[in-house]
C-alpha cells in the first residue's frame, strides 16, 4: 500500500456543522454557515465582510444593484443598507429605481399566474417580470408625479442621473410617507447613480418630456452623463478605502469599479496626480459563472488585473456568492445588522 507523506500545509481552518440548536437568529445562522461549505460557506463570508465594511470607518462602500430586484421585493433591504449606514453611494439600474419608484407612490405588483398567457396580459395593460405583474397604469402614474417634479427645474439645468435621483428623493421625503430608496438616499445624503439612464421607463418619462415641452416650443432638457462620471470620482478619489456591494453585475458593477482605472488614466495621460485607488473589500451576488463569458460573470480576481481591486496579498477580501439574490441578500444583510445591534 502506497503511503503519502504528511506534510505541514499552510492555512488549514477546520470546517464545523452548522448546529441550529445552537441558532437563535438569522445572524447566528450565517455566522455558522462560513465555517461549512460551498455556497453556505460564501454566504457566511459574505457577512463577514460586509461587516467588516461597515466597522471600517474609513471604507467608502458602493452598492450597485442590477436585475428585478424591486420587482421581486428587495427595495426595503436596500434601505436597511441605506438607513443603517452600510453603503454610501448606490449605482442601480434605472429599472430598479423605476419600480422602487412606483412602490414608493403607493402602487402594488401582483404574482403572475403561469396559465394566464402573456398575450391575454399584454392586452390587459400587464407587463410580466418573471414571475410578477406589472401595470402598465403604474407608469402612467409616475410619469404624471414625474412631469410635475420636473417642471420645477430650471430648464437651463443640465440633468444628470444622480440629480435627478436626488430631486426625486426630495420630492418623496416631503410629499410620501413610509421608507422607500430615494427618499432614503436623501435623507441619509446618498447619492444614486443609473449610468445607462435611458435604458428605463424613468429615462423614457424624461424624453417624453423633452418632447411636450419642443412641442409647445419650451426649452427641453439637455442630460450629460459625464456629470455622474466626474461626479463619481471626485468623491472616490477623496476615500481612504474603498468597498463594493454587488448585486448581480452589468452596467452598474463595471461604471462603479471603472473609476479605479478612470482615476489611472487620468494621471498617467493628463499628468493629474491622480491617487491611486483600488476596493479593498467585496461581495458579489451573482448566480453568472464566468464560462459564458458575460460581464456579469468575471470574477474580483479577474479585475485585479485591471487595476480595480487589490489583491488578497495585499490585504484584498472578497466573496462571491454564485446564488440567487433573492435569498442570499436577505440572509446577508439581516445577519450583518443583528451583528452591529449587538456590537
Amino acid at each position: 500500500m502506497r503511503r503519502r507523506s504528511r506534510k505541514c500545509v499552510r492555512g488549514l481552518i477546520p470546517t464545523k456543522a452548522i448546529d441550529l440548536s445552537k441558532a437563535h437568529s438569522v445572524g447566528d445562522i450565517v455566522r455558522q454557515m462560513s465555517s461549512s461549505s460551498f455556497g453556505a460557506r460564501s454566504v457566511g463570508e459574505a457577512a463577514d465582510i460586509l461587516y467588516e465594511m461597515a466597522r471600517d470607518k474609513d471604507c467608502f462602500v458602493v452598492l450597485t444593484v442590477s436585475g428585478a430586484m424591486t420587482v421581486a421585493k428587495m427595495g426595503l433591504i436596500l434601505c436597511d443598507m441605506i438607513d443603517n449606514g452600510l453603503v454610501n453611494a448606490v449605482v442601480s439600474t434605472g429599472a430598479v429605481i423605476t419600480h422602487g419608484f412606483i412602490e414608493a407612490t403607493g402602487k402594488i405588483h401582483f404574482k403572475a399566474d403561469p396559465n394566464v398567457a402573456d398575450e391575454e396580459l399584454y392586452r390587459a395593460g400587464y407587463d410580466r417580470v418573471y414571475d410578477t405583474l406589472e401595470s402598465e397604469r403604474n407608469f402612467d402614474d409616475i410619469a404624471l408625479v414625474i412631469e410635475g417634479v420636473l417642471n420645477g427645474i430650471d430648464r437651463g439645468k443640465t440633468l444628470s442621473s444622480v440629480f435627478i435621483n436626488e430631486t426625486l428623493g426630495k420630492h418623496l421625503s416631503d410629499n410620501v410617507k413610509g421608507r422607500n430608496i430615494l427618499k432614503s438616499a436623501y435623507l441619509k445624503g446618498v447619492p444614486v447613480y443609473v449610468p445607462a439612464f435611458t435604458d428605463s421607463e424613468l429615462g423614457l418619462d424624461v424624453g417624453v418630456f423633452n418632447r411636450r415641452a419642443r412641442a409647445r416650443g419650451e426649452r427641453p432638457f439637455s442630460f450629460d452623463p459625464f456629470l455622474d462620471l466626474e461626479h463619481f470620482t471626485e468623491i472616490i478619489a477623496g476615500q481612504k478605502r474603498l468597498g463594493i456591494f454587488t448585486v448581480g453585475g452589468g452596467v452598474p458593477r463595471n461604471w462603479a469599479q471603472q473609476v479605479c482605472p478612470y482615476l489611472d488614466i487620468i494621471s498617467n495621460r493628463l499628468k493629474a496626480g491622480m491617487p491611486v485607488k483600488k476596493y479593498l473589500y467585496g461581495v458579489r451576488i451573482c448566480h453568472e459563472p464566468a464560462h459564458l463569458g458575460g460581464l456579469s460573470g468575471c470574477t474580483y480576481q479577474e479585475g485585479i488585473s485591471w487595476g480595480k481591486f487589490t489583491p488578497a496579498s495585499d490585504g484584498g477580501r472578497w466573496s462571491e456568492v454564485y446564488a440567487d439574490a433573492t435569498i442570499a441578500w436577505p440572509l446577508i444583510v439581516k445577519a450583518v445588522l443583528e451583528r452591529m445591534k449587538r456590537g
